[in-house]
């Protein structure tokens, strides 16, 4: 698939960032500051706090007994870890499973897990609310990001936004648990799919190849705020349907871009609305203020001749099937998808684990939140320098040996909350790293299918999540091996796919299969094979991504 030329060198006009590029993408970037909100509100709002069986003959003036008081001991039986049985008590010489509940309020004042007993044998309800989320992130996913290339971002962006809010604020408001997963598979498809997706596109499809990375990796930084607002409204909030309406109104920062944010002009010129693009990129050249003059007829002289010429020239066409038709294409894209699921584990698990840990658990998810930002640094100044495989790989291995760290030292100790703190560090800049390597890894003709099928794995993952934490009924440590584990053998497996640092991305299917032949961790550091250069007709830039998401 051959470059238009025109339409790189009339984008090549406003440069790779100035200051219509800046206010767009602040435009774009309040996306992932609302996601990061919807996709953890579930953390305070349906927060489990610890508790214990309601004892009759203690609790029933209505005033609950002091938590570990010599009193309740006699009717609550001990783990054999020595803490309080937190779903059963003595009945006779016999235990027996709890009817009802007394609460822990020292942080959490109210959620819907203490309004609807949703502990001990419905715990898995609690879960099953945060996997319909994922699942509707998932189904926004695949579903926007392709209506977004249709009907166009902007309008995906916005209805979104809209929808956003709306929902986000009536789901605080639903008293029915059935009611509520409904509203929270629909929440889940606008509230951390629709406008952060296509923000993220406009943005890659707006600034200049030499700012992609920075700004990809600020989408991430910007989500990781979004946790951190997460926590400190929790913090200072105790009423849960107020702190969930407070998360959804959030989206209000997006109503006005309806008015301010402009189409991506790359998409209205792949449409034939070329007059539109020339518009917008004259409009961002004012604001620039380069001092450049734009012959918008020109322009449009030279798009007629290309649309002519067009007609005389087949074009490739691919799709997803093609990624598995030829054997190295096909093991990249296994490789990758691995990758993306591997990543979304870990960076879920941890980041749904905060109530695990012991001590405040709004500090605990804030710091959660800002160890990433060390991370992100790190893989900006290094991505150039080290390559994608190298450092994707050692971030996802070292993520996953704090996760199996964790578990063989003592719960709720400092040392333990600092392991799983550096495990979250490290995946979140991996997770981080995938996007861009996904994108130069995939041939031009099925890259946006390709970066598909990995946030659909990543989607997947996130859905199997809190499904995998209900592990710790049987032993804590379980979820924590399975988070290690996988990113262990992903991280590995990384070090098969080829280096993309400073290489000409692939367009056809043939580039796509040939591409980075036999070139791996191994065979480059040894020194045995020198890596397969793939030189494409074009050198193209960096495509649009339609379907990408934390």
């Amino acid at each position: 698939m051959a470059v238009d030329h025109t339409l790189e060198e009339m984008m090549g006009m406003l440069g790779d960032f100035g200051r219509y590029q800046g206010f767009q993408f602040f435009l774009h970037i309040l996306s992932a500051l609302t996601a990061g909100m919807h996709m953890l509100s579930l953390v305070t709002v349906m927060a489990t706090p610890e508790h214990r069986c309601f004892v009759e003959d203690l609790d029933s003036n209505g005033t609950h007994f002091p938590w570990n008081s010599s009193e309740i001991s006699r009717y609550i039986p001990l783990k054999a870890s020595g803490e309080m049985d937190s779903c059963r008590l003595f009945d006779g010489n016999e235990t027996i499973q709890c009817s009802s509940y007394v609460y822990d309020r020292t942080y959490y004042e109210t959620s819907k897990t203490i309004d609807w007993d949703f502990v001990c044998n419905k715990r898995w309800m609690a879960s099953i609310s945060q996997t319909v989320y994922m699942f509707g992130v998932f189904t926004g996913a695949v579903v926007l990001g392709g209506l977004a290339d249709k009907v166009g971002r902007k309008a995906i962006f916005c209805w979104s936004a809209t929808l956003q809010l709306i929902l986000g604020v009536g789901v605080a408001f639903i008293p029915e648990y059935y009611s509520f997963l409904v509203v929270r598979f629909f929440y889940g498809i606008f509230g951390s799919a629709g406008s952060y997706i296509t923000g993220f596109v406009l943005t890659m499809e707006l600034v200049g190849p030499s700012k992609r990375t920075a700004c990809g990796i600020a989408f991430q930084a910007t989500f990781a705020a979004g946790i951190m607002l997460v926590a400190a409204w929790g913090a200072l909030i105790k009423d849960h349907v107020l702190l969930q309406a407070i998360y959804g109104l959030h989206s209000c920062l997006l109503i006005a871009h309806w008015w301010v944010m402009d189409e991506s002009p790359r998409w209205l010129w792949m449409q034939g609305r070329t007059r539109e693009a020339i518009d917008i990129v004259a409009k961002g050249l004012k604001m620039n203020g380069r001092g450049i003059t734009m012959d918008k007829e020109y322009f449009a002289r030279k798009t007629k001749a290309a649309t002519m010429m067009q007609g005389e020239e087949p074009r490739e066409t691919a799709g997803v099937l093609d990624l598995f038709k030829t054997p190295n294409l096909r093991m990249k894209t296994i490789n990758v998808c691995v990758n993306w699921f591997a990543n979304s584990l870990v960076y879920y698990g941890l980041s749904l684990s905060t109530g695990k840990l012991y001590g405040n658990p709004f500090l605990i998810l804030f710091i959660m939140g800002l160890v990433e930002y060390p991370s992100y640094i790190v893989v900006v100044l290094l991505l150039d320098k080290m390559g994608r495989r190298f450092l994707t790989s050692f971030l996802m291995l070292a993520g996953g040996l704090c996760c199996i760290a964790a578990t063989q030292m003592v719960q709720g100790s400092t040392t333990t909350t600092g392991i799983v703190m550096m495990g979250k560090l490290f995946i979140a800049g991996s997770f981080a790293i995938i996007y861009n390597y996904s994108a130069e890894l995939f041939p031009t003709v099925v890259r946006n299918s390709a970066m598909g099928l990995g946030s659909m794995a990543a989607r997947l993952s996130g859905a199997l999540t809190p499904l995998i934490t209900l592990l710790d009924s049987f032993d804590p440590t379980v979820p924590a091996i399975i988070f290690g584990v996988v990113a262990l053998l992903s991280g590995f497996w990384t070090l098969f796919l080829p280096e993309t640092m400073n290489q000409p991305m692939p367009q056809s299917i043939q580039d796509g299969e040939t591409f980075g032949k036999g070139d791996t961790f191994f065979t480059t550091f040894l020194g045995r094979k020198k890596r397969d250069v793939v030189q494409p007709v074009h050198m193209e830039q960096m495509v649009p991504l339609q379907n990408n998401d934390k």
